[in-house]
């Protein structure tokens, strides 16, 4: 979770980008006194995030609003659960309503296609992590919402660890003379070396990382590599993985799958919220 004072900053300022406190169409046909109630709903099935940003959402829009949540987050919704009962000035659930139902759909989206590739890969022993391939801005929440569908999140930063990709290891010339200077650093982050190849992977067992990522190689390729791979070192596949051709990956012994998919083309999950007058 982002830190609280972070959190608030992002709701304020996206109630603030929607113009929440001047709608002008609920100030036009709204009266002022007017109450009413709400009910958010699940239009599809999924895992559920986002929860706790949405209610807070409503809650700094209008402390008035009375919130009455049936699902939490990591839990699931079949189509039709209801998600959430609200009341209050009809205003201000109208005008909140976007911005908690953005953050709630696209967290939810997260969560429920990371709970698909979990349930693929079940029974496994492989994990389903996460990259950095996230919203700028958003990498917190939707690292979260791996974790809320069953997933394990990898680097939270570039600091977090050290992962040679190819552009490092064209830079210095080797996997070998990468891995080198990320241990004459003298940092206690661990080192990843990513490889494409069976020569790249036996230079990297010699070069001795903490991890070994096996980029683009099918199924069999990486059962080879788990062959030669001591169960010390973690071994970690990605590239073009999809739903379809987890199991298939997993069955290989890899500790886990690498799935850029949960986070930067997951749909929404599909969310509404109907109002009713008091």
């Amino acid at each position: 979770m982002a830190h609280t004072n972070t959190l608030d900053q992002m709701i304020a300022d996206a109630l603030h980008e929607d113009a929440a406190h001047r709608d002008l169409t609920c100030l036009a046909t709204i009266p002022a006194e007017q109450t009413g109630e709400a009910v958010i709903s699940a239009k599809a099935a999924g895992t559920l995030s986002g929860v706790a940003i949405a209610r807070t959402v409503f809650a700094t829009m209008d402390a008035a609003i009375d919130q009455a949540w049936q699902l939490s987050d990591a839990a699931h919704a079949g189509k039709g659960d209801i998600l959430c009962t609200l009341s209050g000035p009809m205003r201000s659930l109208l005008a909140a309503e976007r911005t908690a139902l953005n953050f709630l759909q696209h967290l939810s989206g997260i969560a429920t296609a990371t709970r698909r590739f979990v349930e693929a890969v079940a029974g496994t022993g492989c994990a389903i992590v996460d990259t950095r391939k996230t919203t700028p801005g958003l990498r917190t929440l939707e690292k979260q919402a791996v974790v809320h569908g069953g997933g394990v999140n990898h680097r939270m930063d570039l600091a977090s660890g050290m992962l040679i990709k190819e552009n490092h290891i064209e830079a210095t010339g080797s996997i070998t003379a990468a891995v080198q200077a990320c241990r004459k650093m003298g940092s206690d982050r661990w080192i990843e070396v990513e490889c494409e190849t069976l020569d790249d992977v036996r230079e990297a067992i010699a070069a001795g990382p903490d991890i070994i990522l096996l980029d683009n190689m099918a199924p069999e390729t990486v059962r080879q590599a788990r062959a030669l791979v001591s169960d010390s070192v973690v071994l970690e596949a990605s590239g073009n993985i999809t739903l379809e051709s987890a199991r298939a990956f997993a069955e290989t012994g890899v500790d886990r799958l690498a799935i850029g998919y949960i986070t930067h083309s997951a749909p929404a999950l599909d969310l509404s919220m109907r109002v009713n007058r008091a």
